[in-house]
Parts: structure tokens; C-alpha cells; sequence
């Protein structure tokens, strides 16, 4: 497997329908929105999803969530120390951070793509990985509606002779919403963490099934929806065109005041010279 040695760009237009892509637990769980009444998602629960979605592919991930633990570990120091030559290195002082580098992005996929602060109480060293893929936090075209319902359930939580105050709860959701995330793959990282070429497709997998096996109260089966995922690749290590810019050249504007699906858009890419784009429907 060779080292990823072109620099790569990535955008994904998804879709929200009647669910909570991602509540702000600060605001009663609402759907984050910004003070401009844009929606936005977290680009820690993309990442999040991005993991689970490796992880469903067979790779190994090092933050794993509690419901889809693969192995006894209940902690990241736990996972870590579970590894002989880092359980050494955390508990030495002299410990090499390229050597321990190298073995933690070996083992885990995610900590060669995304990064890790490796940082316990009980261990000598806090070594920080930085790694090659960053993503945006997702942001909609359009302000969006949130849209609040009191639900009750018919089951008190603890033994009581009348009904509980606990019975009573809200659901947020977002009626719809068309959602843009963006992000980038650096060489240079890449080269630090040892991410490859194969690794980066795998990610570009990763983002076209974003929400298989994703769903929950919150977010039902086929609210959440990959539209198109575009992938620049250039021609050099540092990249044609700045992030930035790439970024900028892709175009969505809303063709009605009120939009309410996905075809109520215009999607445009403005074309930089010498550089190709693959444009990917999402599954």
C-alpha cells in the first residue's frame, strides 16, 4: 500500500427529512442551528459516522462507541494499554512519539485519518497524533424550521401510584433541510500517519453510505440521505488550488422560496483548469 501522494478535496450534499440530525445537548437537544438560523451538524458526529461506517467495512477503530464496542474494553486508555508495545511506551518517560506514532496509526484507521491525543491519567506521556483528514461542520443552504412535539410515555420510569412527571418529554426534528459538508485529505499528514491511497477510498466509501446502519429515534431510516458526494483529485502533493478555493466552486441555490426536497435545488460546479472532479451519487 503506498502513501497517499496527491492532495485531495471532498465535498457531501445530504438531505435532512423530519429528523434530528444532530441535537445540541446545550438546547434541550434541539437540532443545532446557528444565530443566522442556519442548521448545522457537528463535524465530531460526521467523524463519528465516518468510524462507524469503517468499522462496519472490518477496519479498526480506536474510538468506538459504546453500542458497537467490538471488544471488552470500556475505555480508550484501556484499548490503548491493551496493545503491548504502546502499554510500555505510555508508561515510559523516554518514549519515542514517532515510534509510538507509527504503532497507533498502524492499528487503527482512524487514528491515522482523523488524528488522536493519547493523554490518561494513570500513563507518563500525552502524545498528540494530527492526521490528514479534515472535515467541516455540515451547514444548510437555507435557514431551517425546527419543529417541537410534547410526546408522553404510558410507563412510569420508578415504582409511583400516579403518573410521573418523567412521563411527559419533547422531540425535535427538522421538517427538511439540504445540508453541505466539506473537507480535505493533506499529504503531508498522510505521510506523518502513514494514510495510503486505499485508505482514502475507503473514506470516499465511507461518505457515500454515510447513514447505513445510522438510524435511531431521532434520526428514522431514510431521513438522512447522501445525494452527491464530489471528490477532487489533484495532480500534486500540495494541491493545484487552494481548499478554498476548490470548496468555492461548488455552487447550490435554492429554486423556491420554500424548499422541501432536494429537487428544489440548483447544483452548479465551476470548473478549475486542470483540475477533475468525480461526482457520486450517494447509495
Amino acid at each position: 500500500m503506498s502513501t497517499l501522494d496527491h492532495k485531495i478535496d471532498f465535498a457531501v450534499v445530504l438531505s435532512v427529512t423530519k429528523a434530528n440530525p444532530n441535537g445540541d445537548p446545550l438546547n434541550g437537544n434541539r437540532p443545532r442551528q446557528n444565530y443566522d438560523g442556519y442548521g448545522e451538524i457537528s463535524d465530531v458526529a460526521i467523524k463519528r459516522k465516518i468510524r462507524n461506517r469503517l468499522q462496519d467495512m472490518g477496519e479498526k477503530i480506536f474510538v468506538q462507541s459504546d453500542d458497537r464496542r467490538t471488544d471488552s474494553y470500556n475505555s480508550l486508555r484501556e484499548r490503548a494499554e491493551a496493545h503491548p508495545e504502546l502499554a510500555k511506551m505510555l508508561k515510559a518517560k523516554n518514549t519515542s512519539v514517532e515510534e509510538f506514532t507509527k504503532i497507533a496509526c498502524k492499528e487503527w484507521i482512524d487514528v491515522r485519518s482523523f488524528g488522536q491525543v493519547f493523554a490518561f491519567k494513570t500513563n507518563s506521556v500525552s502524545i498528540g497524533i494530527r492526521g490528514p483528514v479534515s472535515i467541516h461542520a455540515a451547514t444548510s443552504i437555507d435557514p431551517i424550521d425546527i419543529v417541537s412535539i410534547q410526546i408522553t410515555k404510558s410507563v412510569n420510569s420508578e415504582p409511583k401510584e400516579t403518573r410521573s412527571s418523567d412521563t411527559m418529554g419533547m422531540k425535535h426534528r427538522v421538517d427538511f433541510g439540504l445540508y453541505v459538508f466539506k473537507g480535505s485529505i493533506n499529504t503531508q499528514l498522510a505521510e506523518k500517519t502513514g494514510f495510503t491511497n486505499e485508505d482514502a477510498e475507503k473514506i470516499k466509501q465511507a461518505l457515500m453510505t454515510l447513514f447505513e446502519n445510522d438510524s435511531s429515534s431521532a434520526r428514522p431510516e431514510g431521513s438522512m440521505e447522501v445525494h452527491k458526494v464530489y471528490w477532487w483529485k489533484h495532480n500534486s502533493k500540495l494541491g493545484q488550488y487552494s481548499s478554498a478555493k476548490v470548496h468555492r466552486s461548488l455552487k447550490i441555490k435554492s429554486l423556491t422560496e420554500q424548499p422541501r426536497s432536494f429537487e428544489d435545488y440548483e447544483i452548479s460546479l465551476e470548473q478549475l483548469d486542470g483540475l477533475q472532479v468525480e461526482v457520486i451519487d450517494g447509495i
